[in-house]
């Protein structure tokens, strides 16, 4: 039984291997693993929570690792296909003296783009407390959408909650291609955890506020807007009161992660029964100390790392 399940597309990640370099003055590439459900179930299982990753990985030396290093961090990949017929998708990442990170995708036609609603057993959702998805899986592929929204199915089903991070690529479809369906996913969630500059693209509305944002996605249903705002913390609202969390300032290496970090950090509070105030204040924290490591999930805490800073962090809260 897994508290918290997900599916997505993991690859390998390959980069320079000092803290800035380009790829192409490069004699030597470093080797790691990235993808946005994935590190959600990473920084969970850190944080000790039972976590399962569903997808479908090539039968190749990266599948192999894929599933070597998220075994590693305790996820359970029980749920896993390993696919013969399609490889492991792959992404090169360089960052320059500006510290933004360029991601550069070799995914098209890979193993995880091949998941399919027959993929999603109804056990493995059933037993779970939360299901989450992110935007990235629903732009894979047809295949992918219908194992999403079966996968929801299941939740609503048997009252499991459902979390979605719109996570938002724009390299992976347009504006234009997102919205209708990223819309009819959002209004399926329990939880949604947009940018804000993402929210305002999905909206169609450049000018909102934070506060515009949330009343119109309150509207949908959703039981709670955590509107994710950088090192400027977060804003959340649950119908009876909108609340602003600080962000915990921290020296900045990579902002890769980050948000997987926040999505996790607050969903680790709901697994735990906490208020929503308390949730957001975890949920900074492990956002916040994601960006001090270059890979993808290596600075998010352990659950005694969390309490630690939770226990000597005083966070301004305005009503």
């Amino acid at each position: 039984m897994s508290e918290f399940v997900t599916l997505g597309e993991t690859m390998v990640l390959l980069m320079a291997p000092d803290q800035f370099g380009r790829i192409k003055s490069s004699q030597t590439l470093q080797k790691q693993i990235g993808g946005a459900e994935s590190n959600v179930a990473v920084a969970l299982s850190r944080l000790g929570h039972n976590a399962k990753w569903i997808s479908r990985v090539g039968k190749d030396p990266f599948g192999q690792e894929i599933l070597y290093r998220l075994r590693a961090e305790g996820v359970n990949t029980k749920d896993v296909i390993v696919d013969s017929e399609h490889r492991t998708g792959l992404m090169f990442k360089e960052r320059t003296i500006l510290n933004e990170p360029s991601v550069f995708y070799y995914r098209q036609n890979s193993a995880a783009s091949y998941l399919k609603k027959e993929d999603i057993k109804e056990e493995t959702i059933r037993s779970a407390r939360i299901l989450h998805i992110t935007g990235i899986t629903l732009a894979l592929s047809e295949s992918c959408r219908e194992a999403v929204f079966e996968a929801i199915k299941f939740a609503k089903k048997h009252g499991v909650k459902v979390s979605v991070d719109p996570n938002l690529r724009l390299k992976l479809w347009t504006i234009e291609e997102a919205r209708p369906v990223l819309m009819e996913l959002i209004k399926q969630a329990n939880y949604f955890f947009p940018g804000l500059e993402e929210a305002r693209l999905l909206l169609n509305q450049p000018d909102f506020t934070t506060h515009e944002i949330i009343q119109h996605f309150l509207e949908f249903g959703i039981e709670q807007v955590v509107i994710k705002l950088g090192e400027g913390g977060c804003v959340m609202s649950n119908r009876e009161k909108v609340i602003h969390v600080e962000g915990m300032k921290v020296v900045e290496v990579d902002s890769v992660g980050a948000g997987d970090g926040f999505c996790a950090g607050y969903i680790s509070g709901f697994l735990k029964d906490l208020s929503p105030l308390e949730c957001a204040k975890r949920a900074n924290i492990v956002g916040a100390l994601a960006v001090t490591d270059c890979s993808d999930y290596g600075g998010y805490p352990t659950a005694d790392e969390l309490e630690a800073i939770i226990n000597r962090t005083a966070s301004t809260i305005t009503r």
